[in-house]
């Protein structure tokens, strides 16, 4: 990726700039493909779902002569029509879209011989991408709506989606009698193969009781607000339908390969960093929790590193942090702004890093692409927050809004990079720079 997609005016050192740019060269989704691919004879398919749909499968296209091939994503170019069809649909909602992309995947599969080889590509977004629900699409929608507003996380969200959808927990396995090899990019911490677009050719290990536990969770509360016990019972049926649970024989033809994650990208930024002169540390690829809460904890970090450690150093932390909307035992609506989870974390240690000379936090979503905005993260520095003042913006006020996107864009420190073409969670970075 050029690394000037990332430049702000706070982010201008061509080495950052560089560092950042290798996390995500490293986890590019063409090159991860070719590089796994194994040799495969026959008559060979391939299927692409998520957000690097389109690049996996031209990378395999490319490779091997493919007796048919379809994608589902949320980005296109308009010269990968011409390669193969393509269909675009909802995330991170799933809509009427996602809904006839669910159904012509596994007509696709369902289609496909006992001697034939189905390569599956699946990248972070697939879950709400490609869905066949077994409930409303509606009630699918308002309940991952309520979900994702609640700070449910990924693997709670995936867990009820894999009860409630014929393609997810193996699905799509179950759907065809062809060879499967699965290679796959992946944007859950930890790898876990029924999370990753959940899983739709892997074993769920979940039960319908785990998925009761989360719904109970996050609607109890609102039920007690409203006073009947009427929303919970609704949401408890949903799930009473027909459940995907493949038997572990079902799983004999198929191969699951992870050919990138946020580890990999972490590593490569690590390197990089140590080549451009910085002392450089992962401090973890399992980053979780409120994104605000996060933030401070970060900005604290870095505060307390500047007196430890050689200038310059660069530390890096991977993974997925959460904004919840709804607080409070009535699950009241806590904010209306616009942003992200790696703009609300940037946003949040604004104020910790009040006044403290040169450092900078940077936080941004690898697949460019940062809750509903334009923009993959956000950058902080210690004269962030003066100079939000002088514009009429304060920290904490448009924190207790989530509204870090018209923050950090008058300050001209938004990172828009466009789509990335690739998704393995998000890298918050944390500098001290030579004085």
């Amino acid at each position: 990726m050029d690394a000037n997609r990332f430049a702000t005016h706070s982010l201008n050192d061509p080495r950052i700039l560089r560092i950042l740019s290798a996390a995500l060269d490293a986890v590019d989704p063409y090159r991860a493909v070719k590089n796994h691919l194994p040799k495969i004879a026959g008559d060979v398919y391939g299927l692409a779902v998520g957000k690097a749909a389109v690049p996996m499968l031209t990378a395999l296209a490319d490779s091997i002569p493919l007796s048919g091939a379809l994608a589902i994503s949320k980005y296109a170019s308009p010269s990968t029509f011409n390669l193969f069809p393509l269909l675009l649909s909802g995330h991170p909602i799933p809509d009427a879209r996602s809904a006839y992309a669910g159904e012509r995947a596994l007509e696709f599969v369902s289609s496909l011989k006992a001697d034939d080889t189905l390569v599956c590509l699946i990248s972070g977004g697939g879950s709400a991408l490609m869905t066949a629900p077994l409930i409303p699409l509606e009630e699918l929608q308002n309940l991952t709506a309520s979900l994702l507003a609640s700070g449910a996380t990924i693997n709670e969200i995936n867990t009820i989606r894999r009860h409630l959808d014929r393609v997810k927990g193996g699905g799509l396995a179950r759907a065809t009698k062809a060879n499967i090899i699965s290679l796959i990019l992946s944007d859950v911490i930890g790898n876990p193969l029924e999370a990753i677009a959940s899983g739709p050719t892997a074993p769920d290990p979940t039960t319908r009781e785990d998925a009761l536990r989360i719904l109970e969770k996050y609607f109890a509360a609102e039920a007690q607000r409203r006073g009947d016990s009427n929303f919970i019972d609704s949401a408890t049926q949903r799930l009473s339908g027909k459940f995907v649970k493949p038997s572990d024989d079902i799983f004999s033809h198929v191969q699951n390969i992870i050919i990138g994650d946020n580890q990999l990208a972490a590593r490569a930024a690590l390197e990089q960093a140590q080549r451009e002169g910085f002392h450089s540390e992962i401090l973890t690829n399992e980053l979780q929790g409120e994104a605000r809460d996060m933030g401070v904890l970060l900005a604290k970090k870095l505060r307390d590193e500047i007196s430890k450690r050689l200038r310059p150093f660069c530390l890096i932390a991977g993974g997925e942090t959460t904004v919840t909307l709804r607080r409070g035992s009535g699950l009241a609506l806590k904010g209306n702004g616009k942003g992200g989870r790696n703009q609300e974390l940037a946003l949040a240690a604004i104020n910790e890093l009040r006044n403290v000379s040169n450092v900078m936090l940077v936080s941004l979503a690898t697949d460019g692409d940062d809750g509903p905005t334009d923009a993959a993260g956000a950058v902080a520095t210690g004269e962030s927050a003066e100079r939000a003042e002088r514009l009429g913006f304060g920290a904490a006020d448009s924190l207790s809004r989530n509204d870090a996107y018209p923050f950090f864009e008058s300050l001209g420190d938004l990172i828009k990079t466009g789509p990335s073409g690739t998704n393995v969670n998000d890298l918050v970075f944390l500098f001290g720079l030579s004085e």
